[in-house]
């Protein structure tokens, strides 16, 4: 008799559902649980929040229009509590308005899709989002540039010693540019490296979040540049004023 050495399964991704609409929330979680994905569903935001905070989503596709409270209030709160502030976002919206699509993405949404949608590209960008997260570093690594120090093992940021919040687009954004110091980061290849490139996805998505983490930053936003008519650089010079 051999014993059992079958390995257990690898946890799946929690992904969180949150829609009044029963059919968009059945579409949706039946392709996301034919990927795999662990699906939990909620039709409101409390519901939404409170299960969040028990499961740690690893992802939750959000719709901007719900019953007791809006999508860009329930992100707001999802980005403010350390049990949620690492989950991705995607929200869905009716609204075709750049002016939700940019508040969504400065609040700290990961990716934004407008209703209606193709459920199998909607399972494709979560995905994606999830894999631009799992990029593995050498243990132990830190990264130090002027007043701001990146623990790549542990995903911290720190300026001037004290951590800042950032969320996984966030995250990776600064990561991309401190690995390439001095070197202008066009706004097509940062849309291509970190959202993936796609096709509905302008550049304005990477202006807002550019401002958003120079905003975080503090005392060492303006190390990052803009490059007029092309992107953006971190500066190593800016490093060495700080």
């Amino acid at each position: 008799m051999y014993a059992d050495m079958t390995l257990p399964a690898p946890p799946k991704d929690r992904i969180l559902v949150v829609d009044d609409e029963p059919e968009i929330v059945a579409l949706v979680a039946y392709h996301l649980t034919t990927a795999g994905y662990e699906v939990h569903t909620a039709a409101d935001g409390e519901e939404a929040l409170a299960k969040a905070r028990r499961h740690r989503m690893a992802l939750v596709v959000l719709d901007l229009m719900l019953p007791d409270m809006s999508g860009f209030q329930v992100l707001s709160a999802l980005r403010s509590q350390a049990r949620t502030r690492d989950s991705a976002v995607i929200m869905l919206t009716a609204l075709r308005e750049d002016g939700d699509r940019i508040r969504g993405l400065s609040i700290g949404a990961d990716d934004y899709l407008t209703k209606p949608f193709n459920p199998e590209e909607l399972v494709l960008r979560v995905g994606a989002i999830l894999r631009r997260g799992r990029v593995h570093h050498t243990p132990d690594q830190v990264s130090t540039v002027g007043p701001v120090a990146i623990d790549r093992q542990a995903h911290r940021v720190r300026v001037g010693g004290t951590e800042i919040v950032l969320t996984p687009t966030e995250y990776r954004l600064l990561l991309l540019m401190v690995d390439h110091v001095g070197q202008v980061q066009r706004r097509q290849h940062l849309l291509q490296t970190i959202w993936g490139a796609e096709p509905d996805m302008q550049t304005r998505t990477v202006d807002v979040h550019v401002q958003r983490l120079r905003s975080k930053l503090g005392i060492a936003g303006d190390m990052i540049e803009t490059v007029r008519g092309f992107g953006y650089r971190f500066s190593g010079e800016g490093a060495a004023k700080a």
